[in-house]
């Protein structure tokens, strides 16, 4: 951060440069990301009184506290133009006139200081105080002048235990506001403040209830420009203890989310009306650079990850051999073996989490690094385990099992009739699939590796980090089924590794947060789209529900693999990988995730786009986010090979099918 003089931070607005910065002795900072027609300010933040004024200041660090507005630049935090007071305001009120902005000798029934401060004293902090006028003046007159008008939010907190009658959560004062002029946005203000959700407590929002808004910065504001609206705003501080000043990381966590989206979604509503922009959405509100805090914190993050794939471990090395056994031996259970872990996992945890999520600013790309931390934490616990008893209690904690719908919708695919599904019966050997996937990456300009393998459980596998499609050299494919592999396997997991490795942000290659279940279901999906999908394929993906099912209940290879092939009159090797891929590793749980997976998608398919689960693994959890962050250009639109618009296939029957999942 710098420190700049009044004249010098008003000579870079002027040109329109970009700057953080601490002005006149740190009395208050000034950050533009971008210059945009919104302004946050949070006037009251500060805690700091010169040195040379302690002496004769009689409240306590607590009493003074308990006045001022702490936290509330955590709530503006996300915006690219920020105004925020350093100086307690018992040296100076900046909501006050500058002449009234200092306190005599008390303030709130409390005497502050022990004699009344001089002259020079007194004409010091009204010097800051000017200064941050004349700071606010010169961003205001550049952005009226840019964008036609601006909108200035005004944010403060207040404390609400003193006040015997309900207070609002959030308090708008709209006594200075020309609501004839401004009126409807002050109502959308109030609209999107209470969408805000907030842990274990009641959210309301309303205007003039507590506070009428007759605060100075809007007065003058309102004095100088006519084409900007100031919105005062008090928020109640549940999300503080107000007496000890312990804050609740939790919920000042989710305010913080909450307050980026109303504020966004109501300057957008602003411009849309008073703005030259009338297509104006809440993304174009915020900035499109990436701050140097997500950048270093990405960095170190996917340094730390990014050999930490799940399947590089979780595949026997010695599956051939104990297939073999397997079916020599009399069924005996397989006794697998696996790839050492190359990390320290204590020290991976550690420095995990000492990761600096804290000094990122934006409150939703914040939470997207702390579900992603959280989420490793989770894959590490996961891959320590691999060979021993707690291996299943892990997967469990990191995919979750089937519930009764998952395994309702296996069982109905189970019992659809496949005679006639037109797969075909010629078999292709991995030779002749590799020709094909080769000739299928060059027509779509993925520049990838295509090899076979003996240690992969599946007919196909990508391996993320080395952009590698390994198959499985014992493998048999039907023409349609490449089809379907070739658009599964390399248009998207291919695809999506492909262009998560050209984002300036690392974190879309080492996986949101539920990627696994979105990946898979957006690879059939795919394959609906490509009209290769087919009631037997369905059938399979349902096979492993239910082999998941079967090994949370049974623990026992064996009489999983017995119970698959009696009930559903398999052939020994299909139900011998069925088997494996959710044995490995001590019981594995993934597998129920691609029916649920695709139904997840074909439902999101149907209501939005999702061109944007393209850009590297996505998970739901963040896809909000994740669009968020395309639309303010940090990371280039993903193009996808193929259309991923749902559409009826023209197959009646396979469309009653998906129709049908619940």
């Amino acid at each position: 951060m710098l420190t700049l003089s009044e004249q010098e931070c008003i000579a870079l607005i002027k040109k329109g440069e970009c700057f953080h910065a601490e002005v006149e002795f740190g009395a208050f900072i000034v950050k533009i990301e971008e210059y945009a027609p919104i302004i946050c300010a949070a006037i009251h933040n500060g805690h700091k009184l010169r040195p040379e004024l302690e002496k004769s200041f009689l409240l306590s660090d607590e009493e003074r506290f308990y006045e001022e507005d702490p936290y509330t630049d955590e709530l503006i935090s996300s915006f690219p133009i920020q105004l925020i007071g350093n100086d307690s305001r018992f040296e100076y009120d900046l909501n006050r006139a500058k002449t009234l902005s200092t306190y005599f000798k008390t303030a709130w029934d409390k005497q502050v200081w022990e004699k009344p401060l001089s002259q020079k004293q007194r004409a010091k902090s009204h010097s800051k105080h000017q200064s941050f006028y004349n700071v606010l003046e010169a961003i205001i007159s550049v952005i009226e002048k840019q964008f036609k008008n601006a909108i200035v939010f005004d944010i403060h907190s207040y404390n609400y235990k003193r006040i015997e009658e309900d207070t609002p959560t959030f308090n708008i004062g709209s006594g200075q506001i020309d609501v004839e002029r401004w009126g409807n946005i002050v109502s959308q203000m109030e609209k999107q403040l209470n969408f805000i959700a907030l842990p274990n407590l009641d959210v309301r929002a309303a205007t003039d209830e507590v506070f009428h808004g007759r605060g100075y910065l809007i007065t003058h504001v309102n004095a100088h420009f006519d084409n900007t609206l100031v919105l005062p705003i008090e928020v109640k501080k549940i999300f503080m203890d107000e007496s000890s000043g312990d804050v609740y990381p939790l919920v000042l966590e989710e305010l913080k989310a909450g307050f980026k989206s109303a504020i966004s979604e109501t300057a957008a509503f602003f411009v849309r009306r008073y703005g030259k922009k009338k297509k104006t959405q809440k993304a174009d509100m915020l900035s499109s650079t990436i701050s140097a805090e997500v950048i270093s914190l990405d960095k170190k993050l996917y340094s730390l990850c990014k050999t930490v794939e799940t399947l590089n471990f979780i595949n026997p090395i010695n599956l051939t051999a104990q297939r073999n056994a397997f079916f020599k031996n009399s069924y005996i259970s397989p006794n697998f073996n696996y790839k050492q872990l190359d990390i320290n996992p204590y020290k991976f945890r550690e420095q995990l989490y000492k990761l600096p999520v804290d000094d990122i600013n934006d409150a939703d790309i914040q939470q997207l690094y702390r579900h992603v931390i959280d989420n490793l934490a989770s894959k590490i616990d996961l891959l320590t385990t691999i060979g021993t008893d707690d291996f299943v209690y892990n997967s469990l904690k990191y995919y979750g099992e089937p519930s009764h719908v998952d395994i309702a919708n296996a069982r109905f695919l189970l019992h659809l009739n496949t005679e006639n599904d037109g797969n075909g019966d010629d078999a292709l050997n991995a030779d002749e699939a590799i020709r094909y996937f080769k000739e299928k990456a060059q027509l779509w300009a993925l520049n990838c590796r295509i090899e076979k393998s003996s240690k992969v459980v599946a007919k196909a596998m990508v391996n993320n980090e080395k952009a590698l499609l390994l198959i499985n050299k014992n493998a048999l494919f039907t023409e349609k089924e490449l089809h379907a592999f070739a658009y599964h396997e390399l248009g998207i997991h291919m695809l999506t590794t492909i262009n998560a490795k050209k984002h300036p942000l690392k974190i879309f290659s080492l996986g949101l947060t539920g990627n696994t279940h979105t990946q898979e279901g957006l690879a059939l999906y795919s394959e609906y789209c490509s009209g290769s999908l087919t009631i037997q394929r369905l059938k399979t993906i349902a096979l492993r529900v239910i082999a998941v099912k079967y090994m949370l209940e049974h623990n026992d290879f064996v009489k999983t693999y017995h119970a698959l092939m009696s009930e559903f009159k398999l052939e020994k090797d299909f139900a011998f990988t069925l088997t494996t891929r959710v044995y490995r590793g001590g019981g594995f749980t993934k597998d129920y995730l691609y029916l649920k997976g695709f139904r997840d998608v074909i439902n999101l398919a149907k209501a939005n786009s999702i061109d944007n689960l393209l850009v590297g693994k996505v998970g739901t959890l963040d896809f909000e986010i994740t669009n968020e962050i395309v639309e303010r250009g940090m990371i280039a639109k993903p193009q996808p090979l193929f259309d991923l618009t749902y559409k009826s296939s023209g197959d009646t029957v396979l469309d009653f099918v998906i129709d049908s999942i619940r």
